[in-house]
């Protein structure tokens, strides 16, 4: 091989690995969820500076229903999951732990709206927050909130 194809193969590999290591950055460190009402999309949020909070809207009509819950952190399930709803005081409400997830799984988190609704109308003066939080993220996050 000539001293210019070396160099030029070179260029080649350093560029392509740059571009490489520049996408792997731009999706990681960005936290994601999906809120599912049984199979119907309701919320698909990514956590950065433009995050807005947002209501999910459940009524007595969902009460057979279920509310799943995807969270992906920088692309992985974290460990020791858990889900909690406070209220407008930051007191939890009720929290769910859920098992870890054999990596490459797409762990769904599962809450049945019929415990929702009963805690919305043990709490009607306020809206209430849904809280997620792991072992990586131990200071918890919040998703949506629902009254």
């Amino acid at each position: 091989m000539s001293h210019s194809n070396l160099k030029l193969g070179l260029a080649f590999t350093a560029v392509a690995l740059c571009l490489t290591v520049f996408t792997l950055t731009a999706k990681a460190g960005r936290d994601s969820y999906e809120i599912y009402l049984n199979n119907k999309l309701l919320l698909k949020q990514t956590v950065d500076q433009s995050f807005s909070l947002k209501s999910l809207h459940l009524d007595p009509s969902n009460s057979n229903d279920q509310l799943v819950i995807h969270y992906s952190q920088c692309g992985v399930i974290g460990k020791g999951r858990s889900i909690a709803v406070k209220d407008e005081k930051g007191r939890i409400l009720k929290e769910w732990k859920f098992s870890d997830a054999p990596t490459g799984t797409n762990a769904s988190m599962v809450i049945s709206v019929k415990e929702l609704l009963q805690l919305a109308k043990d709490n009607a003066n306020g809206s209430l927050r849904f809280y997620y939080a792991s072992e990586e993220r131990s200071q918890g996050q919040v998703l949506a909130s629902f009254s």
